[in-house]
């Protein structure tokens, strides 16, 4: 058996096909060995495994996926905020290469790491005078003021509302790979966006 729950945090609802996809019956898990915590954040008590996954149902009785539950974080007026949403909007910008975008509970906004189109940069340094390899101008205060001026009317191009905007970046001269231990497998797909992976999201 099959259903979608509503996520009242995503606004997504169950009654208009959105949800999260929960699982029952004979060859779903009974849960995790020896961690009765972890499944019972798992398995509900009527016994139905929530996947974590946000379905859609399509009109073809088909179900498709479409969203993770917990790519969500809580800011500390209490707005939820889905960093994939925001890093995707801010990867339209030929500036920028890849992004993270970070937030917590304690603080009203997002911040993000943001690694810059070395051309890009390159191009904008000569035309302005900057002076420096990629890595000594990404240190550079007029570096970091004019890729956030670039993000800025991105986020008002994608109408991001004022507590989805990162307030703050650290402009970072490193692509995020495996290799550096700046990206793991399981973040592939969300904790670290880039245009090599977007279309993986």
């Amino acid at each position: 058996m099959i259903k979608l729950v509503d996520v009242t945090e995503k606004d997504y609802s169950a009654k208009d096909g959105k949800g999260e996809v929960c699982c029952k019956g004979p060859s779903v898990s009974k849960g995790y060995l020896k961690r009765p915590d972890l499944t019972k954040e798992a398995i509900d008590e009527d016994g139905w495994l929530h996947t974590g996954d946000i379905g859609e149902w399509l009109p073809n009785g088909t179900l498709r996926i479409i969203d993770r539950k917990k790519h969500i974080f809580k800011l500390a007026q209490g707005e939820y905020l889905a960093p994939e949403k925001i890093e995707l909007a801010y990867l339209t910008s030929p500036l920028i290469a890849q992004i993270f975008i970070y937030g917590n509970s304690l603080k009203a906004n997002c911040v993000a790491v943001v690694v810059p189109d070395e051309d890009q940069i390159k191009k904008t340094a000569s035309s302005k005078g900057w002076e420096g390899d990629f890595v000594e101008l990404c240190k550079l205060t007029e570096v970091k003021e004019y890729v956030m001026e670039e993000m800025n009317k991105v986020a008002k191009e994608s109408q991001l509302s004022g507590f989805e905007k990162a307030r703050n970046i650290l402009v970072h001269p490193e692509q995020f790979s495996l290799e550096n231990g700046l990206l793991t497998p399981p973040s592939r797909t969300r904790d670290r966006h880039s245009k090599r992976n977007f279309q993986r999201s």
